[in-house]
């Protein structure tokens, strides 16, 4: 019997030339950053207004692509909110398109001195941000993080090394063309903006191995499992949130009016958000005017409700709520409610419950106020407003890609600002250290 002879199928082969298509990858993006750290404010913005323009003329193109993998999408039986994250439509790419606009109008981050200060002996010391290098991105099923990302990653002056979901593959390759002209057409490296070529899972392995080197730090925009693989793996840096446990918290002075408006908005606006409210806390003291009014307008809105005893007494459609609910991202039409006893108590179970991502306060009383803004170890912790201001958007950030909800470099919603690092320049007339 002869051997049989290999060919390119082989595992073994694949492999290799997977591994030989990312490290070029990785060396391509590392040059493309070199460049891109001396380009100038002007030629990143031209670069950004051909990126608006080609999104919107590769409109079609980019519908075409999204039909398809919406149609594949439907076929793996994926959720309702996955669905949902996927779809594209003429609104959504419009708001890609001007998205990018939005992140050209800011300041360039680059080159902006954040301190400087004289030292007795005469030199000059100053702070200046810089671009961090290459950033690897990883995300599931949203496409429109391929123009935000390229286009965030463009204005820090960063290479980027996108790998975006198995389901938006056709999507993002789509919006990357639009981008690559926008590179084009400015003169810079198309590396600079470099889509993984294939949907392989192991092509993210390696970038979360760093690609030797090439990869200054990993950026997982997705559910638990990505985000958990991600910080586990990782051997790079990683800016990232787990969980989006978020709390709106119903002080005894607060205006009745403010909490449902706010409360319906936090928790229903879009519930497969990071921002999403999951957990209502009622002040004891308001629970006799604030709770049933509360719980109600979300059952009646078609929100799950589960509740501790308190809040089931209000509404027999309350279901009883378990340990493990309090501590539960739902990113569905689902919130457990349970009621503490004052502003104290809100904190401590925001605490133990939390994710350190988002929670706000809703109350007429500024002390309360401020101690729920000093005291909530969150990333982002808001006074009277919704949940859903957790985007780096709404922060006029222009877009994010991501929340970080670490306490190294970057926390909360990270925009061409905060992908940026910094160094020290020094200015001297002739000193030596004695």
């Amino acid at each position: 019997m002869t051997a049989q002879r290999q060919t390119t199928e082989d595992p073994a082969s694949i492999a290799a030339a997977m591994r030989d298509t990312m490290l070029s990858l990785g060396r391509r993006a590392k040059a493309a950053a070199r460049v891109l750290a001396l380009a100038s404010s002007e030629q990143k913005d031209r670069a950004l207004t051909a990126m608006a323009k080609a999104i919107r003329g590769g409109k079609d193109a980019i519908l075409a692509a999204n039909k398809e993998d919406l149609a594949e999408a439907r076929g793996a039986a994926l959720s309702v909110s996955a669905l949902d994250r996927l779809e594209l439509n003429d609104q959504r790419i419009e708001a890609m398109a001007e998205g990018v606009e939005t992140i050209r109008a800011l300041p360039d981050p680059v080159g902006k001195v954040t301190e400087s200060w004289q030292r007795p002996n005469g030199l000059t010391i100053e702070r200046v941000r810089v671009p961090i290098g290459v950033i690897g991105i990883v995300y599931e099923s949203r496409p429109n993080v391929t123009a935000d990302a390229g286009a965030l990653a463009l204005k820090a002056g960063n290479a980027v090394i996108l790998r975006g979901g198995s389901d938006g593959h056709r999507s993002s390759q789509a919006i990357h063309a639009a981008l690559a002209q926008g590179l084009r057409e400015a003169n810079l490296p198309e590396d600079a903006i470099a889509l993984v070529p294939t949907r392989d899972r192991a092509a993210v392995g390696m970038m979360l191995q760093g690609l030797d080197g090439a990869i200054d730090v990993i950026v997982p925009r997705g559910g638990k499992g990505l985000v958990e693989r991600v910080q586990k793996e990782a051997r790079v840096p990683v800016f990232a949130h787990l969980e989006g446990v978020c709390h709106v918290y119903v002080d005894k002075t607060a205006p009745l009016d403010m909490a449902k408006s706010i409360v319906l908005n936090a928790k229903m606006r879009r519930t497969g958000v990071c921002g999403a409210a999951e957990t209502l806390l009622v002040d004891r003291a308001a629970a006799p005017t604030h709770l049933k009014p509360l719980v109600a307008m979300l059952l009646d809105a078609g929100c799950e409700v589960r509740g501790d005893d308190a809040v089931q007494k209000t509404d027999a459609r309350v279901k009883p709520a378990s340990e493990a609910d309090w501590s539960t991202e739902y990113l569905d039409k689902i919130i457990t409610a349970g009621v503490v006893d004052g502003v104290d108590a809100a904190i401590g179970h925001i605490e133990r419950y939390g994710s350190h991502h988002t929670d706000a306060i809703v109350t007429a009383d500024q002390a309360a106020a401020d101690k729920f803004l000093n005291e909530v170890d969150s990333a982002i912790v808001l006074h009277n407003a919704s949940t859903q201001f957790a985007d780096g958007g709404e922060f006029g950030f222009g877009a994010e890609i991501g929340i970080a909800t670490g306490k190294l470099h970057a926390r909360g919603p990270v925009g061409a600002e905060q992908l940026t690092s910094f160094k020290y320049r020094i200015r001297g007339s002739g000193q030596i250290r004695p």
